[in-house]
């Protein structure tokens, strides 16, 4: 998803209460310490996680971060993000952008040739 031009989030996602949740997968140290936009995402999210394996060194993380321990099967919030709520305005915005994007997404699904 694509929260505006030239940034694009691995997973945005809505929360149990209606938040929206950026969730960034790092892979391995190198792939985390070769990212250096994450903090522009923090404008966009309410909650901001890093999604992981177990493998990875999760003590890279900011502690003030959310942290998802995933694996081929399951996945499982470790740290829970802090919240930090978005504008009105840019919640209106961001939340009819990502339901657009979601409605075209089962659309293709449902008929491929549209």
């Amino acid at each position: 998803f694509t929260p505006e031009r030239g940034r694009r989030v691995d997973v945005m996602a809505l929360g149990p209460k209606g938040e929206i949740w950026v969730i960034e997968c790092k892979s391995s140290r190198a792939d985390f310490m070769s990212d250096g936009k994450w903090e522009g995402y923090l404008g966009w999210c309410d909650r901001y996680f890093w999604a992981v394996d177990e493998a990875f060194p999760s003590e890279l993380l900011p502690p003030d971060t959310g942290l998802i321990m995933a694996d081929a099967y399951d996945a499982e919030i470790i740290r829970m993000a802090p919240e930090d709520k978005l504008p009105p305005a840019r919640r209106t915005a961001l939340t009819r952008r990502f339901a657009r994007h979601a409605a075209r997404r089962l659309q293709a699904l449902r008929d491929p040739l549209s």
